[in-house]
């Protein structure tokens, strides 16, 4: 997803490839113009506050929440509010948030921190968001492919890792290193080429599929078996 990213190649590739989406917060919303072709989901912006160590703006989240709730073009999912790499926390503001962010009609999305488990996620969580530090998450990454049927994964920047992503089911990724360099940088071709179903001949060398259980019991096969036509999308950042 090129999330708070509204550059001509976003909807060149909406339209060419049709597996793009936006991933933006309230700090991003009023540069992101919707667009009937570009499915978006809506993020909290806690990991903007967290990076930027300030504090998390609750009245700014719902304000855009309300705006979106106007507007004819719905986001597929949002993001409720968490707290970076503080598990108890993030499961307090789950407690806190969930309903009332339920409450406008859109699907909710549970932020996994670390030392969260299969486990630890709430029964009423619509998808999963894959967060925390960056060893954490990708230590984990497969158990939460393994377990849940709809996991999103933030902060994908490198073309190994959304292959890696892909193969093991993930439905989207978003990653905010892509667009650094402009429009014409070499790192937008290899995301074109994931686009356009090209993949790097090494890349699951680098990070191959593991199996991983279930934590209701049933077995977990091989992800590199996963049908590849399971609706992936790509939601990239600035």
């Amino acid at each position: 997803m090129p999330g708070n990213n509204s550059s001509a190649v976003v909807h060149y590739w909406a339209g060419k490839y049709g597996n793009v989406a936006w991933l933006f917060g309230p700090g991003s919303l009023k540069k992101c113009k919707l667009r009937p072709w570009l499915p978006y989901a809506f993020d909290c912006d806690a990991f903007s506050a967290w990076q930027n160590q300030t504090e998390w703006d609750e009245q700014a989240f719902f304000d855009a929440l309300n705006h979106l709730r106007l507007h004819y073009l719905k986001p597929s999912w949002v993001v409720c509010p968490d707290v970076v790499t503080d598990k108890e926390a993030t499961l307090e503001k789950w407690d806190k948030y969930r309903d009332r962010v339920a409450s406008y009609g859109w699907p909710v999305a549970f932020v996994v921190q670390d030392g969260m488990t299969p486990g630890d996620v709430p029964s009423n969580a619509d998808l999963i968001f894959v967060g925390g530090s960056s060893a954490w998450k990708w230590k984990t990454v497969n158990s939460w492919a393994a377990n849940f049927d709809r996991v999103h994964v933030g902060r994908v920047n490198s073309i190994d890792r959304v292959w890696l992503c892909h193969d093991l089911g993930v439905e989207s990724v978003d990653g905010t290193g892509w667009f650094r360099d402009g429009d014409d940088n070499p790192r937008l071709m290899r995301i074109e080429s994931y686009l356009k179903g090209d993949r790097p001949p090494r890349s699951m060398d680098m990070f191959p599929a593991t199996i991983a259980p279930k934590v209701n019991g049933g077995g977990y096969t091989d992800e590199r078996t996963r049908d590849a036509s399971c609706g992936r999308h790509l939601e990239m950042g600035t």
